[in-house]
């Protein structure tokens, strides 16, 4: 059994309608909008509607965790806009692109930047979304979480600490735990070029060390200290930036 995995798609429909070639399974761990590509300025929903040179701004704004005066600048260019409108209208244009490119059978959960209450006008029959819930693959038990924790940041799907680890214990025994996030790891959970902690969940960690998972897998750090380590029984596998690298990372068994 060969499935691939893949998160932090960021708009890449591109590769995202190869990552399934030569597998038996795609699972895919979420964030599919580009609101705005910190490589590239010029990319997402933002610059789209603001131009480059603010989408420029509001990086150096957030790399430098001036958050306060991030949202200041958004405020102004929203202003006399209706931002929930125009955010969506771009959501959609983008989810109508990724959606169609997903493989069969394809398991998905969310990201922090997704919108889940748009996500069943845009699954197909062969994408199985999965928040909470579990899915047995070729006679192993996979149990998904999607979303981030709260963070300044401020992005569409943070739920609160209390939710999220509510929905982890709520999967019981699994083979394989798939998160868009990482557990609370300090190395799993720096970003070497954003550098800063991304959130990483203490209720993942936990069941970690409880349940015994083979694997743990999450994504959401674009570029981690560590990317994989081992914790007890468990690998833990950051499986990659594929709104970069174009390439899943793949799991046999």
């Amino acid at each position: 059994m060969r499935v691939h995995v893949v998160s932090d798609v960021h708009g890449n429909s591109e590769d995202l309608e190869k990552a399934g070639d030569g597998a038996d399974a795609l699972i895919c761990l979420g964030d599919l909008v580009l609101f705005l590509d910190y490589a590239d300025h010029s990319r997402g929903i933002f610059p789209d509607l603001f131009g480059v040179e603010n989408a420029d701004r509001l990086v150096e704004l957030r790399t430098a965790r001036r958050f306060e005066e991030a949202r200041a600048l958004g405020n102004r260019l929203w202003e006399g806009l209706d931002r929930n409108a125009a955010i969506e209208a771009g959501i959609r244009r983008q989810y109508a692109e990724l959606f169609a490119a997903f493989p069969t059978p394809t398991y998905a959960t969310y990201g922090n930047v997704d919108m889940p209450s748009l996500w069943p006008e845009y699954a197909q029959s062969g994408t199985t979304v999965l928040d909470g819930e579990r899915a047995e693959i070729g006679g192993l038990v996979f149990g998904f979480v999607g979303g981030g924790l709260r963070t300044p940041m401020r992005t569409p799907y943070e739920i609160d600490d209390e939710t999220y680890a509510a929905k982890i214990a709520a999967l019981g025994e699994v083979d394989v735990l798939c998160t868009h996030i990482p557990p609370d790891v300090p190395d799993l959970c720096y970003d070497t070029v954003a550098r800063r902690f991304e959130r990483g969940s203490a209720a993942l960690l936990e069941a970690i060390h409880t349940v015994r998972p083979k694997y743990s897998l999450f994504g959401h750090v674009h570029q981690p200290l560590v990317r994989r380590m081992r914790i007890g029984a468990t690998e833990c596998v950051n499986v990659g930036h594929f709104a970069s690298s174009g390439t899943p990372w793949t799991l046999e068994w």
